[in-house]
Parts: C-alpha cells; sequence; structure tokens
C-alpha cells in the first residue's frame, strides 16, 4: 500500500473516531450544563412558579396546579408562568402513589431564581413529621418575604402554618382533616366548607381535584376572565369562580 494511501486511510479513522467522541459518548458531568441535567429553560419575562415536593407528596395537588399554570404558556398577550420543582435534593423524589419525579432545584444548595409564586402541594408527613423540617420550613420563609402568591393544596396549610405565613390571615385545608388543624393551630382563623381561601397573598384549598379550583382562580385574578376560562376548557373543566364555594378577604 502507498504512503498516501496509508495517510488516507488514517485521516479517515481520525473522522471517525472525532465524530463517536462527539456525538456517541456521554460527556462527563463536569461537562454538563444545568439544561442538560434537566434544570428549565425559563423565560425571564414569565413568572417563577415553585412547587414544593417531597417523597410523599400526592399527585392530584401537584399535577392540578402545575398543569393550569404550565398551560399559561400557549396563551397569547400575557405574562405567562414558568413552572419548576424544587425538593432539598436532585435525586429522584417518590410521591405517594409511587411517580419518580427528578426536582428541578435543590433549595439547600442550588442558586434559585426568584420565586414570585410558591406552591405547597400536599405530602404524606405534613401533619407530622415533615412540620419538624427545620431546613424546609426556613425556606419557606424565605419565599415568602418576596413572593407575590404563596399558595397550598389539602394539607400544604399545615406546613403554611407551622411557618407562621398564616397566623394573621384565614386559611382551610383538606375537609377531613379542619379539626386537626384547630386542635394543632388553635390560634388561626379557620374557614370550612370552602374549596379555597384567599386572604391577602396566601390562597389555602381543600386540594384533591378541587385544586384545579384554586389554581383557576389565581389564574383568572392575574389573566381575566376569558384566560382562565380558555385554560378550564383547554383541560374539560367546567369553571365558573362565582359558583365554587370560597372565601376571599384581599
Amino acid at each position: 500500500m502507498s504512503v498516501k494511501k496509508i495517510r488516507f486511510l488514517k485521516f479517515l479513522i481520525f473522522v471517525f473516531m472525532s465524530a463517536l467522541a462527539n456525538n456517541g459518548c456521554k460527556q462527563s458531568p463536569e461537562e454538563i450544563t444545568g439544561n442538560e441535567k434537566g434544570a428549565p429553560s425559563l423565560n425571564p419575562e414569565y413568572y417563577n412558579v415553585a412547587f414544593l415536593i417531597m417523597d410523599g407528596t400526592y399527585n392530584t395537588e401537584l399535577t392540578a396546579p402545575f398543569d393550569i399554570f404550565q398551560h399559561t404558556q400557549y396563551r397569547k398577550n400575557i405574562k405567562a408562568m414558568n413552572t419548576f420543582t424544587v425538593a432539598n435534593t436532585t435525586d429522584p423524589i417518590i410521591t405517594f402513589e409511587g411517580i419518580r419525579l427528578i426536582p428541578d432545584f435543590d433549595y439547600t444548595k442550588d442558586s434559585i431564581p426568584k420565586i414570585d409564586i410558591l406552591v405547597v402541594p400536599s405530602a404524606e408527613h405534613h401533619l407530622d413529621t415533615d412540620l419538624n423540617d427545620t431546613v424546609m420550613l426556613n425556606f419557606v420563609k424565605r419565599v415568602d418575604k418576596e413572593a407575590l402568591f404563596v399558595t397550598s393544596h389539602c394539607d400544604g396549610a399545615f406546613v403554611l402554618a407551622k411557618a407562621g405565613l398564616l397566623d394573621k390571615v384565614f386559611s382551610t385545608t383538606f375537609p377531613s382533616d379542619i379539626g386537626r388543624y384547630r386542635v394543632m393551630f388553635p390560634h388561626l382563623k379557620i374557614k370550612d366548607s370552602v374549596l379555597f381561601v384567599h386572604d391577602g397573598k396566601y390562597i389555602t384549598s381543600a386540594g384533591g381535584a378541587k385544586s384545579f379550583e384554586a389554581a383557576l382562580y389565581l389564574a383568572e385574578l392575574l389573566y381575566g376572565k376569558e384566560i382562565a376560562e380558555s385554560l378550564a376548557r383547554g383541560l374539560v373543566i367546567d369553571w365558573d369562580v362565582d359558583t365554587v364555594p370560597k372565601f376571599i378577604r384581599q
């Protein structure tokens, strides 16, 4: 074989190996960017909406408001919402119903963008051990200082109450846990027989499938009736805020 052919063959091998290195091989963790790790790309013109999740989070209280808020990105001429999850880890968390979720941000060490709206879905231990998690409670308190709205669904209200955020407002929680809520926080002003309560910047809901109502209410508050009805139609939900049992004191 001639020298020219050998050189050409070496060149082809080099090109082939370079292509494999660039396209077929995984990058080391140090080379992976934030988005490649799974962190969301956030539009700086949108509201930042953070969902506080942990092992035992209930699916519905997470996904119902997440669906409503994320779908604002498909409506025109509004300040839509960035939706992302925060936890005390970026390792997988397991919901109560068994879904494995990868949190977008670890609030114990990551740099998190300013949170405009904090959503606290219910979790399995929100009535007991989670209320002893001072790191989590301190995170909620920090977010509250700058957030436009802080919301909870079902027993997420216990977290807000334990953090001291509901001391001066009316609130509600999961219907069958109202009694325990009163016992644990006897100083609170509590409403029952309603699907959600809005007082100041705090919105607490009964949770379950009715988490949709509280989320749609906030959407209507921010964007108006037409947008809220459009979001509801997109999820095949009958929506008329006037027919929803509620308590509002802004």
